[in-house]
């Protein structure tokens, strides 16, 4: 059966939750439509975040993606939902997800969003010489 797209966000234990590690995951053929045209969106979305307990499972994040192709959405409305949905499925210490939307109209948009847990500091820079 082939692979469909799909809301659900599957997890994973953090093999190694005794440390801060960054995860970067980008997703370079994301689609929505524009909810004023019906026409196509497309972006880049970049996925950083510092997991806790639970990372984010790959294919189903690619399934959960997918499924945006025939959603209307504003750039900051879809940009903050995806941050809500991930952090819900994998309450991770730190997350940002930034969203880089082809031109349209002459204009580009990014949409920068940011969860930080309750309690969690980042380490300090480590600037080598």
């Amino acid at each position: 059966m082939p692979t469909q797209p799909s809301k659900v966000l599957e997890t994973f234990p953090n093999p190694h939750a005794e440390r801060d590690y960054a995860i970067h995951i980008r997703i370079p053929e994301f689609t929505c439509l524009c909810p004023k045209t019906g026409q196509p969106d497309f972006a880049v979305i970049n996925i950083d975040y510092i997991a806790d307990q639970k990372c984010v499972e790959l294919k189903s994040l690619k399934q959960y993606m997918w499924s945006f192709r025939e959603e209307g959405a504003f750039h900051e409305a879809v940009t903050n939902r995806i941050l809500s949905d991930l952090v819900s499925a994998c309450a991770p210490r730190f997350m940002r997800i930034t969203a880089d939307f082809n031109v349209r109209g002459g204009i580009y948009t990014s949409v920068v969003v940011d969860h930080r847990q309750n309690g969690w500091q980042p380490p300090a820079p480590v600037t080598l010489p």
